[in-house]
């Protein structure tokens, strides 16, 4: 006999045996994991981030991990991706200043002494095989052209002197942020502003064969 309250509760069952087997939906998104394994780097640099470590942080197995990421590769790929961006946006500041050249070089002295462990990932670590510093430069900054172009407009220099300027200052103030990042020594605003004028109003008079 045909009974309908029956034949909707099977329905029903058949629907729950469907969904066990569609895809589990995960309590992270990539953003959050991302933000966590920055977080990690922020605290004990990127060697300690691993998908057990990373889902200890989370408050859980790898599972979600590996759900939404091939592997822990493409973790840290993503992970370097969004601590550039983060750098990206002092640079953008740097920029936006009076004296953009100058913004650039205390904005990422600022980055190394507000985020030491990303400063060390992005600008403290060997990329491919050791070159010189005017090829070096592209290579670890995506903002390399935008910057060059900052200088040519600010001190009104040729291309190959405003490389020169670039480089000279890149050298300079990447010698403080390291000692800064590395906890070797501490400057004050103060301090980096007035060095860092004092060195490039030299540079430009020379090249410019002024005295």
């Amino acid at each position: 006999m045909y009974n309908k309250k029956t034949d909707v509760t099977q329905h029903s069952l058949r629907i729950e045996r469907k969904g066990d087997i569609m895809p589990p939906k995960y309590k992270f998104t990539k953003e959050e994991i991302i933000e966590a394994a920055m977080d990690m780097v922020r605290e004990n640099g990127i060697e300690s981030i691993t998908a057990r470590s990373l889902g200890e942080r989370l408050g859980s197995s790898s599972k979600p991990v590996f759900g939404l990421f091939k592997n822990m590769d493409e973790v840290l790929l993503e992970t370097v991706k969004a601590i550039r961006n983060v750098y990206n946006q002092y640079i953008i500041t740097g920029l936006s200043s009076e004296l953009p050249f100058k913004g650039v070089g205390t904005q990422y002295i600022l980055f190394a002494k507000n985020e030491p462990n990303f400063f060390k990932l992005l600008f403290m670590n060997r990329f491919g095989d050791a070159s010189d510093v005017l090829s070096t430069l592209p290579n670890i900054d995506d903002n390399y052209q935008t910057i060059l172009c900052s200088v040519r407009k600010q001190y009104a220099l040729a291309k190959n002197e405003s490389e020169r300027l670039y480089e000279h200052l890149w050298i300079y103030t990447h010698g403080i942020a390291s000692l800064i990042a590395t906890d070797v020594c501490r400057f004050t605003a103060e301090e980096i502003s007035s060095r860092i004028t004092e060195v490039c109003i030299s540079l430009v008079k020379s090249m410019k064969g002024e005295k």
